[in-house]
């Protein structure tokens, strides 16, 4: 026989209560939300607590809650009392990573399409930009917010009408419709976990949480341009809180990993950028750094 937990939600605190739901209530679909605030400066961040709502009006509602530790508000709240409106992107396989990186909490009028390493493109019918990276891209005004709380961990429901979207046709099939293998969006499970909707299901990524990444504008010019490195490399390189010192770089290149891949590359162009490819595929990231800068 199988044994179950039951628990009363007023038996347990905030931070438990947030843990089960986001463990059993998942894949949740993120809204990739870009605002701006009334003097221009813009946002982006990622909300899992998110979806469509209606068709007639196209309404979509995600909730940026009140943070559990401290009951201090998110930016991108702020910046929709003073502008009422947002684009929402969606985000596929190919970004989550720059996605994720671009949920560190950085202070108030840092760029994060800059930190992410994302393009901001002009709406044509609100002021936010929109992210060139995301396959679909959602210009809403918003109609509502409804506060449910004042306590750490209340949401603040923001509703929002479509009133353009735009689509990469190349995720589009030979109908002019979505097609959901192509667009290859992900979603949000509990902890570090997210669902891919395309091949193999499930994956992790570690959500920048205890610190904060030098983001992908500290990344030399060079490798950030370069044509090796996906914007997921990318995203795990701005992802460390510190650039590796001179002192680590000359102590890496006396170890056994970097002589290895050394001997096995040093022939080819890029073989820097190739090298730090093969680490960051085993997470290996400190050492990837190493390796570039070296």
């Amino acid at each position: 026989m199988n044994s179950t937990l039951s628990i009363n939600f007023s038996d347990i605190n905030t931070v438990q209560r947030q843990q089960y739901l986001q463990g059993a209530i998942g894949p949740r679909p993120i809204a990739f939300a870009s605002t701006i605030d009334q003097n221009g400066n813009p946002n982006l961040s990622p909300f899992s607590f998110f979806n469509v709502f209606s068709a007639n009006p196209p309404l979509l509602i995600f909730s940026p809650a009140r943070r559990v530790r401290d009951n201090t508000i998110k930016h991108t709240l702020e910046n929709i009392k003073e502008v009422a409106e947002v684009v929402i992107n969606v985000v596929n396989f190919d970004m989550v990573q720059q996605a994720s990186l671009s949920s560190v909490e950085y202070s108030k009028g840092i760029n994060e399409f800059e930190k992410a390493g994302f393009t901001p493109i002009p709406s044509d019918l609100i002021k936010p930009f929109r992210v060139k990276e995301s396959p679909v891209q959602m210009e809403c005004k918003v109609i509502q917010i409804i506060e449910t709380g004042t306590e750490g961990g209340a949401g603040n429901l923001i509703l929002c009408e479509v009133l353009k979207m735009h689509i990469a046709t190349e995720v589009l099939n030979d109908k002019g419709i979505i097609d959901q293998q192509k667009i290859d969006l992900v979603a949000r499970m509990g902890g570090n976990w997210y669902c891919r909707a395309f091949g193999a299901a499930l994956f992790e990524v570690e959500k920048p949480v205890s610190s904060i990444g030098v983001g992908v504008d500290e990344i030399p010019s060079d490798v950030r341009n370069s044509k090796i490195l996906t914007g997921n490399d990318l995203g795990m390189l701005g992802n460390v809180e510190n650039i590796p010192t001179a002192l680590e770089i000359e102590a890496f290149k006396q170890t056994e990993t970097f002589q290895k891949l050394h001997n096995q590359l040093a022939g080819k162009e890029n073989w820097k950028q190739i090298a730090a490819q093969q680490l960051l595929q085993k997470k290996k990231v400190a050492e990837a750094w190493q390796i570039l800068l070296s």
